[in-house]
């Protein structure tokens, strides 16, 4: 889940240690452990020459405490294991050990070290960004480049080289002859490429949109003829100058469309927000918000889509009362103790679970759809100060 996967490099990245105490390590799935443990033993070896005591056993302790955690593998996940470990600072000159062993969303694809004050979380923030796939298409009549986008990702499915030629020195009829022969060349070429991305991207699923991009008017040209299948027509998102028809020229259509890409992005997120406004003009009660609203109508099993905000960082808090031996619930930021409703004692905390995720797995197990919302957006802001970040638009009026 996205939320959770946000929340814990959040709770990673405020780490801080003292010196290079915190280690992270990145293992992409198809390197071998037992080179990862030899490598591991190295370091080892070389965390033994550290002049400061201290520093030195908090270092040889996170080290062997991966290597321990390692042997429960026999070989990586299919996307990998990165590995948090270290000592972090909690005032007075004191550290706690911590240790976080995420297995990511995506494949990694580096295999890393490092000894640091902080966490080395840059690899998977990457991986937060949009997953939608894009299809890239860079053109001229010299060549042409097809390509996917993922996230921060760039796949270079295809290169090809045309041959149409570029310049003629003949008068008369032969030239109006070779004009005629270039611009068929030309046919053929975007044929070709037209065939291709129809076979590359066509059974690409999830494929959000395409972007096409090149030099001059030959792009304008390319996708308004039929040379794509008009499913892919329908997806272009538009047309962006690029000097380029490689691998760089797919690099470059990337960075020119950043504005398109995130504007689809928020528009999607504006929608979704904005029929929440939009059914509350209504009036006809189909839309609850608030937590205790919004959980009373999950637990009839009334909600058709849960609008969560991604920046909520609560949790629901089981506690027993010491006095009045009364057993309760609440919703709590980062207090380590609620107050009692009977009796007004303050009483400890039993059990804390995540509020956005116990109500997205109550919402999943009634099949209602879940959607999180971020604050990216002006829509995003106003939903998580206006309603406190949890709503639900309603399968049927509950009053």
């Amino acid at each position: 889940m996205r939320y959770r996967f946000k929340k814990d490099l959040e709770e990673i990245e405020g780490c801080t240690g003292s010196g290079t105490e915190l280690i992270t390590l990145y293992v992409p799935p198809e390197k071998q452990i037992f080179d990862v443990a030899n490598y591991l033993r190295n370091e080892l070896a070389q965390s033994s020459n550290i002049k400061s005591k201290t520093t030195k056993k908090n270092v040889m302790s996170a080290i062997e405490s991966i290597m321990n955690r390692l042997k429960q593998y026999k070989r990586p996940p299919p996307n990998g294991v990165v590995f948090f470990i270290g000592h972090k600072q909690i005032g007075s000159d004191k550290t706690d050990m911590v240790s976080f062993i995420i297995e990511p969303p995506d494949p990694i694809s580096t295999f890393l070290y490092r000894c640091d004050s902080r966490f080395y979380t840059e690899i998977l923030r990457e991986t937060l960004e949009a997953k939608e796939q894009y299809g890239l298409i860079v053109i001229d009549r010299k060549e042409a480049t097809i390509g996917l986008l993922r996230g921060k990702r760039i796949q270079v499915m295809k290169n090809v080289q045309s041959l149409v030629p570029s310049k003629h020195r003949m008068g008369g009829q032969s030239a109006r002859r070779f004009e005629r022969l270039i611009e068929i060349a030309a046919h053929e070429f975007f044929v070709k490429i037209g065939t291709l991305a129809n076979e590359l991207l066509l059974d690409v699923k999830g494929l959000k949109g395409i972007l096409v991009g090149g030099p001059g008017a030959t792009k304008n040209f390319f996708v308004k003829k039929d040379y794509l299948h008009h499913e892919l027509k329908k997806k272009v998102v538009d047309t962006f100058d690029v000097g380029y028809t490689d691998e760089y020229g797919l690099k470059e259509l990337v960075e020119n469309a950043k504005g398109a890409l995130s504007d689809i992005e928020l528009m999607k997120e504006k929608r979704i927000v904005q029929r929440v406004f939009d059914e509350i003009r209504k009036g006809d009660n189909m839309v609850v918000y608030g937590e205790d609203e919004v959980r009373n109508a999950l637990n009839m099993g009334a909600v058709d889509v849960l609008m969560l905000s991604e920046e909520l960082r609560k949790s629901r808090a089981k506690a027993t009362c010491p006095s009045c031996k009364n057993d309760f619930e609440r919703t709590v930021t980062d207090e380590e103790s609620v107050i009692c409703p009977e009796c007004n004692t303050s009483a400890p905390i039993l059990e804390k679970v995540d509020l956005v995720e116990a109500l997205a797995l109550t919402a999943e197990e009634s099949g209602s759809k879940v959607e999180f919302i971020s604050k990216d957006s002006e829509e995003g802001q106003m939903f998580l100060k206006a309603f406190g970040g949890i709503a639900a638009v309603l399968r049927y009026r509950m009053r």
